[in-house]
Formats: structure tokens, C-alpha cells, sequence
């Protein structure tokens, strides 16, 4: 009988530090994630993301996993019309994420900020030097103007749309693409993160900043536009005169922090194909929790003495291409201070300096979209 109670008492200490093993190995698989500042599994918050090109005219309207998306970058393209991209930290609950698009240079260096993997369906032809260089991690669906073996496996037209508008891909066909191209899902070693984000409990909140219950980035074609909700402290996004909805949940896509990040630009050639700078620093807008606050932006060690890689070269405009191009963002208050981000998504929306007079950030929650028309 004793040597029964015994085993019992034995058995209940080991089941005790067996959850207590647990809890403590649980507690250490939990991390920052570098996308959202929020705390998430290891498995999830220190596997590389995916940035996927995604359209973004009515056309293609809505897209689908957009909601699952922790950062978005929106900016022009030829023709003034926007493009997206988002960038996936846990992308599998998304059966459906697109439609994929062609790429533009300068989202190549969005994504690499990230340490992502770039994912695109074709590109322009300025986009080519770059997606060649060895350190671009790219998933490309089209290659010498054909489907090659990695499009095959990372995408699929779908039947319910017309071409181009039908191209997608989801988690499982994203996982079999990277293996096929052998790149690493670890995030490079060094990496530390992107943004700067509040601790736990710390709600950041601009004190000098302007009231900002509407946020417009001045894209005419679109009129895009975000809307402050006091109820849970998050910009709700619409275009084209209504709301922007994932197509998988019908939700309304809505993000905690707004950047407006200010940037040079300049055609490439007669056909409208934009080279905007995202190398050598401006001014723009951080907007959270319903006020705004002037910041300049600049890249981490960045210097023009730095080897030239590669060389683009168009009718109107040519660049070099060094690895330093590819550093980390930061955003900077009028003080020269790091801003600090709520915990959550972020949409970055690229504004070519030519068009910051339509930038339009107002405390009337009424204010029409079409206020932007007509200003030069």
C-alpha cells in the first residue's frame, strides 16, 4: 500500500514538472514579432515573411488574404494607378491570396527591409537587374516570357476572373516554391527587426501631433483613404467609393499605424514606368490612434561610396544599385528622435514628393474623397 502512494506521489511530481517544462518552454517560444511588435510563437514570428505583389485596380478588386497581411506598401505605378504589396508573416490560415501582380524596382527594396521573399508574376524590365542579384530572394511566375518550373508551383489562374486579374497563390503552393528555390525561411543572421514598437501596456500617441480622423494619401486614381474608429483605435481603409474588403472574410481591411513616406520620383521612359527613390531619405506622416506628426525618414547606414552592384538604365533615367540600398527605413520625430509604433499592422503609403499637396490628413470625419480632384 505505501509503495502505491509512493509511485502515486512520484507520478504526480513528474506530471507537475512536466507542465511546468511546458510552461517554461512555451514562454520561450514566444516572441516579438518583428512584422507587428506583437508577441506570436517562434514558429511564426522568426520565419521569414513572404511580400506579395498585389493588384490593386477595380478590376481586381477585392484581393483575397489582404487582411492577413501585418505590413502594406502602396505606391504608384505607371498611369498614377496604385499597386500593393503585402507583407505575410503567418499566411496560412489564407486559402486564397491575390491577385498577384508584375513588380516594380523599388518594391524589391520595400521587401528586402523585411528580409522577405519577394513574390511577383512578371515585372517591367527595369525590375530585371535587380531580381538578379544573388541576394534577392525572388518567387517569380514568369521568367523569359514563359512559366517557369518555380510558377508552376508558387501560382494558378483562377476561372472566375479575366486575365491578368486571376493569378493567385496560397500557403501550401508559397511553402513547395521555396523549398523548389532552396532558400531559407530563417530570417538572415543579424536581422533584429524593422520598426521600433511600444512595449506591452504602452500606447503611443503623437502629443504635438494634428487631429487625424481622415487620412488621405492623395492617390487620385483610387482615392484612397483611411478613417479613424474611436471604438477600437484603428484606420479602416476604402477606394474607389466604398470599403476595401478581403475577399476571403468580406471584412473591412483596418490598420494601427499609417506611415506616409515622402520620396522622389522620376519617369523611366515615355511609357509612364516610375523609378520612386526609396534610397536617400525624406519627410512624410506617422498616424496613429486619431492624431498625425511630421517625421523624416533615412536609411540605416546608407552611403553612396558604397560598391556599385548593378546599374539600371532606362530612355530618361538611369541608377546604380549597391547592397546598402537594401537597409532598413527609420523614421525620425522633429527632434531627430526614433518614432516608436503601436503594436499592430502598419500600411506604408509611398508618396511621390511631386504629389504631397494632395496629402490631405483632416479632423472632419465627413470630408468627400473627391477633395483631392483638381489640385495640381
Amino acid at each position: 500500500m505505501k509503495k502505491r502512494k509512493l509511485a502515486l506521489v512520484l507520478a504526480a511530481a513528474l506530471m507537475g514538472a512536466a507542465l511546468i517544462s511546458s510552461t517554461a518552454m512555451a514562454e520561450e517560444e514566444t516572441v516579438r514579432s518583428y512584422l507587428t511588435g506583437k508577441p506570436v510563437p517562434a514558429s511564426i514570428g522568426r520565419t521569414r515573411p513572404i511580400a506579395v505583389m498585389l493588384n490593386n485596380i477595380i478590376d481586381a478588386c477585392p484581393q483575397y488574404g489582404l487582411e492577413k497581411a501585418d505590413v502594406v506598401y502602396e505606391a504608384e505605378v505607371e498611369g498614377m494607378i496604385t499597386r500593393l504589396m503585402g507583407i505575410f508573416e503567418d499566411y496560412s490560415g489564407a486559402d486564397r491570396i491575390g491577385s498577384v501582380r508584375s513588380c516594380r524596382p523599388y518594391f524589391i527594396y520595400y521587401a528586402r527591409e523585411f528580409n522577405a521573399l519577394y513574390c511577383n508574376f512578371g515585372q517591367a524590365i527595369y525590375a530585371v537587374p535587380i531580381l538578379q542579384l544573388s541576394t534577392t530572394h525572388n518567387i517569380s511566375g514568369i521568367s523569359d516570357g514563359g512559366v517557369d518550373d518555380t510558377g508552376t508551383i508558387a501560382y494558378y489562374r483562377s476561372d472566375d476572373r479575366p486575365s491578368p486579374h486571376n493569378v493567385f497563390t496560397d500557403y501550401s503552393k508559397m511553402q513547395a516554391a521555396i523549398s523548389a528555390c532552396g532558400y531559407s525561411q530563417s530570417y538572415s543572421e543579424g536581422y533584429g527587426g524593422h520598426y521600433r514598437f511600444a512595449e506591452d501596456g504602452q500606447v503611443v500617441t503623437p502629443a504635438n501631433g494634428i487631429i487625424a480622423r481622415v487620412v488621405m494619401p492623395g492617390y487620385t486614381f483610387n482615392h484612397a483613404r483611411f478613417d479613424y474608429n474611436e471604438g477600437d483605435g484603428l484606420y479602416y481603409r476604402s477606394q474607389y467609393g466604398s470599403a476595401q474588403v478581403d475577399g476571403q472574410t468580406g471584412n473591412q481591411v483596418a490598420y494601427k499605424n499609417i506611415i506616409l513616406q515622402y520620396c522622389d520620383s522620376t519617369p523611366l521612359d515615355d511609357n509612364g514606368y516610375l523609378w520612386t527613390d526609396p534610397r536617400t531619405g525624406g519627410n512624410g506622416w506617422y498616424i496613429t490612434n486619431g492624431r498625425a506628426q511630421k517625421i523624416s525618414w533615412s536609411k540605416e547606414n546608407w552611403s553612396e561610396e558604397d560598391p556599385v552592384e548593378t546599374t539600371v538604365t532606362a530612355a530618361n533615367a538611369a541608377f546604380d544599385v549597391r547592397e546598402c540600398d537594401f537597409n532598413v527605413t527609420h523614421y525620425y520625430d522633429e527632434n531627430g528622435n526614433e518614432i516608436t509604433l503601436n503594436q499592430g499592422k502598419t500600411w506604408v503609403c509611398i508618396v511621390r514628393n511631386a504629389a504631397t499637396n494632395r496629402v490631405l490628413i483632416s479632423d472632419d470625419p465627413y470630408t468627400d474623397s473627391s477633395v483631392i480632384d483638381g489640385i495640381g
